[in-house]
């Protein structure tokens, strides 16, 4: 009897300044990264080159069925603390994303998922889960980011919640690690930061800060006189100038809404914040990570991610290499299987459209 060949995987993050793309020998841990590619996003040239390299013999369908990990400009992930008296109330949740977070329940796809662990919210279990992540986007932001990956060539079997994905990955390294150090975890984006904290035990703190990338445009502009802020961006996100002696005073509003949640944090529990990662920057502002940790008093989180895919049994390639950059957590996040003993990240799997 003929067996046939065990099917590829691939895996594809979708951020805003470009692709980053995997094959690897299955869907499911033990696999091996075999390959991999990285695409600006503003070439679709590049990517669809990219896509052919990665999968030589086209799928019957054109596109290359992927496992994506998206993050969508209107996604939420906010913690809070629930009042047991009240879960099992069909409109309670309801409350919380309105009153709380400003966020229409009935627009967004949602799930609420135990801070410490990642696993679904158990109401038969409510008792000793008061703990709770809310996190969603809404359903017309799932289609149109589902018609631009068709647009680009990929079909995405899954479409998962990259930053959930990152956030139970990076819980679980802290576990593998046994670092102890609460960390700061920054996902910068042009118009906004999503900040949260994160320790061995689970998502500690969350809040989305309304300061981003393109509020340090105009401190460019000013500090260096230039004559508007058109010039300025081209500058910022060019990676021709050295920004870093600048970078206290691009950073200083979004410092000071960080130092605020810290200290809110560090009041409430006792535990200092130590460490820092940022997420989703484009590599030529990723001078920004130390600038933050250095302004913070903080240290970044250097990853050693070769023992940590060890232990979860995905090995590397000679050719894929460059996944063992950090800039590629989220992707491995994708990866990654966890046991129930160990925080396990996420998936908003939207439905497919036809």
């Amino acid at each position: 009897m003929l067996f046939s060949a065990k099917p590829k995987g691939y895996f594809v993050e979708k951020t805003d300044h470009g692709f980053l793309l995997a094959r690897t020998s299955g869907l499911e841990a033990p696999l091996t990264i075999e390959e991999v590619r990285e695409c600006p996003a503003d070439n679709p040239e590049s990517l669809l080159a990219a896509i052919k390299e990665l999968q030589p013999k086209k799928s019957s369908s054109g596109y290359l069925h992927a496992v994506c990990g998206v993050y969508g400009a209107q996604r939420f992930i906010r913690k809070t603390t629930l009042d047991l008296k009240r879960v099992k109330d069909p409109n309670y949740f309801s409350e919380i994303l309105s009153q709380q977070f400003r966020v229409e329940a009935e627009k967004c796809v949602t799930i609420s998922l135990n801070a410490t662990d990642g696993t679904d919210y158990d109401l038969a279990k409510a008792a000793a889960q008061k703990e709770v992540l809310f996190a969603g986007i809404p359903v017309d932001e799932v289609v149109t980011i589902q018609n631009k990956l068709l647009e680009a060539g990929i079909y995405p079997e899954r479409l998962e919640f990259g930053s959930l994905g990152g956030l139970g990955a990076l819980v679980n390294y802290l576990n593998f690690t046994k670092t102890k150090t609460p960390t700061l975890v920054l996902e910068i984006e042009a118009e906004t930061t999503n900040s949260y904290i994160v320790s061995a035990d689970g998502v500690e703190a969350t809040r989305p800060i309304p300061q981003g990338l393109e509020s340090m445009v105009p401190v460019v502009q000013k500090e260096l006189g230039l004559k508007d802020e058109e010039s300025a961006r081209k500058l910022f996100y060019s990676n021709t100038f050295d920004f870093t002696g600048m970078g206290p005073n691009l950073i200083k509003k979004l410092l000071k809404e960080l130092q605020s949640s810290i200290g809110f944090y560090e009041v409430q529990t006792g535990q200092s914040v130590g460490l820092l990662i940022t997420t989703l920057l484009s590599p030529k502002l990723a001078w920004l990570n130390q600038t933050i940790a250095t302004a913070l008093g903080v240290a970044p989180l250097k990853l050693d991610l070769q023992p940590w895919l060890d232990s979860r049994q995905i090995t590397v390639a000679d050719a894929a290499k460059a996944v063992l950059d950090p800039r590629w957590f989220g992707l491995l996040g994708l990866m990654a299987n966890y046991d129930n003993a160990t925080p396990a990240a996420n998936a908003v799997t939207a439905e497919k459209k036809d």
